[in-house]
């Protein structure tokens, strides 16, 4: 593991850690198999059915089950064992994905034994999470966090790449084979790169019960869910701009793209993560956080004024950059939350970036039926503006006078902070 703040974290530091390199494969080949199967599932579905509607359903399957499960479910994520949960997890992806393939499940059943699947997914995801601090130490830990997220968005590109080729060449069935050979090959790495660990937490009977007790406790306690709400909603309401993307895109002259546009907030993300977290020093990122979200509203404000396709090009992709906020809080989430509960704390956090986002996607799609596309893309940057307003102080450092409840500069803990959580 790796414990410094005494110089700046390189990526070559954080590779060199051989669980690492463990995780961050298996995460990487468990998103290009998980995006090829979404695309193969939604071409099987559309080819047996016919209908557009069925076919789209299977791109959001996973969306509703992945918030139930974040809701009843994530005790889980810190009572079992998180190699067990992570590879258990890959290995029923496996088996779903064979019967998928099999071919033996009308299309409806298969949405079902997706969706249901998909209750886990959280889960997962929350192990994966909490196991990061606990491989990377110090600042190290926000640049593994940076990577896992630039890697996110590469491998899903190079899964829409991969799965468009397999579907050309070998058809959905053949396509939904090799995501199982990926489920096969995440799992493998999982069991073989990363260390057994016990549970974080103690088994209390039941999950349903003890994932809505600990939600509370950690929505009640101010400093966290301040923490929460900070990374969940600036980011999420500007989100509602990509509900009207198609359509903007298609109001602007023939050659525009939507898949540019689309392209374009993905790059943006991906540049913010990798400079700020890699050539950015832990004060100065935590400094520059409210920045960072202010960042993600102002460009969009431009376009009240319907620019033209490359301006909007590069508006998105500056805006977008500001995502890379989030790295400026990590540590200090990590801090703030129970080590027994850290699965959970992480998961929460997931759930409700998701739910958010798809909420305000929604929102932006239906405002387009009443306003222009434009309109409603500079109204979700005035929106993130806001919410970044309302919470500087949670986003800027302590140092700078949001220490929470100990006024400006100052440590004090707040009320219903540690010593006062009944974990």
């Amino acid at each position: 593991m790796i414990v410094t703040d005494s110089r700046p974290v390189t990526f070559r530091d954080v590779f060199a850690v051989a669980e690492f390199r463990a995780l961050f494969g298996g995460y990487s080949v468990f998103v290009i198999g998980e995006t090829v199967k979404m695309l193969a599932l939604s071409m099987l579905i559309y080819e047996r059915t016919g209908s557009g509607l069925l076919a789209a359903l299977a791109y959001v399957t996973g969306f509703l089950p992945h918030a139930v499960g974040g809701v009843f479910l994530l005790a889980l994520a810190d009572r079992w064992p998180p190699r067990r949960l992570i590879v258990g997890y890959d290995l029923l992806r496996l088996a779903m994905v064979v019967v998928l393939a099999l071919g033996v499940l009308s299309p409806a059943a298969m949405l079902g034994l997706v969706a249901v699947v998909g209750l886990l997914a959280p889960v997962s995801s929350a192990a994966r999470s909490a196991l990061l601090p606990e491989i990377l130490r110090g600042d190290a830990y926000v640049l593994g966090r940076s990577v896992l997220t630039v890697a996110a968005g590469g491998t899903q590109v190079a899964g829409f790449a991969l799965g468009g080729l397999l579907l050309g060449l070998v058809g959905p069935y053949g396509a939904l084979w090799l995501t199982a050979a990926t489920c096969l090959l995440a799992a493998l790495l999982a069991r073989v790169g990363l260390t057994s660990r016990a549970p974080r937490a103690a088994d209390a009977g039941n999950a349903v019960g003890e994932t809505w007790r600990v939600n509370r406790t950690l929505l009640a306690d101010r400093r966290i869910r301040s923490l929460l709400l900070a990374q969940w909603i600036p980011g999420s309401l500007l989100v509602g701009a990509d509900g009207v993307l198609v359509p903007y895109a298609a109001q602007l002259d023939p050659a525009a793209s939507a898949g540019l546009l689309l392209m374009a907030g993905a790059f943006g993300m991906l540049l913010g993560d990798l400079l700020v977290g890699r050539f950015v020093g832990p004060a100065r990122r935590e400094a520059l956080t409210p920045w960072l979200a202010l960042l993600l509203g102002v460009p969009m404000l431009a376009f009240v004024a319907e620019p033209s396709q490359w301006p909007a090009v590069v508006l998105l992709t500056v805006a977008t950059a500001g995502f890379a906020y989030h790295l400026g809080l990590a540590r200090r989430f990590l801090d703030a939350v129970p080590e027994a509960r850290r699965g959970q704390a992480f998961g929460l956090l997931g759930t409700g970036m998701m739910a958010g986002q798809g909420l305000a996607a929604a929102a932006g799609g239906a405002l387009s039926e009443v306003v222009a596309p434009g309109t409603v893309m500079a109204l979700a940057g005035v929106a993130s503006i806001t919410a970044t307003v309302v919470l500087w102080r949670t986003l800027a450092p302590p140092g700078a006078g949001a220490a929470g409840c100990g006024g400006p500069g100052r440590r004090l803990p707040c009320p219903g902070g540690e010593g006062a959580r009944p974990w």
